[in-house]
């Protein structure tokens, strides 16, 4: 295997937390998953999380589209009675 460090466990917090030495090369910031097997602690790198794509500014972009009606909320009663008193429904 390649060099060996030795870590000191401490309380932060209500967790437990080890230190891992700079030699390892481990950037900061990165989320590990951690599994206690048989008595040996295993950190893998998590996978960075993939990036999603915003596409909240394309609507309306496009000329001559209608977006499909959203059922999957009630109307407010305001809303109902307004629509009703300019005669609409």
């Amino acid at each position: 295997m390649g060099q060996e460090y030795t870590a000191k466990s401490f309380k932060s917090g209500n967790s437990v937390a080890i230190r891992v030495p700079a030699g390892l090369g481990v950037e900061p910031d990165r989320e590990w998953l951690a599994e206690w097997v048989n008595g040996e602690l295993h950190l893998k790198a998590k996978p960075p999380a993939k990036r999603k794509i915003d596409i909240s500014g394309f609507a309306g972009k496009a000329p001559g589209i209608k977006l499909a009606p959203r059922e999957d909320f009630e109307e407010r009663p305001s809303t109902i009675a307004a629509r009703k008193a300019e005669g609409l429904s």
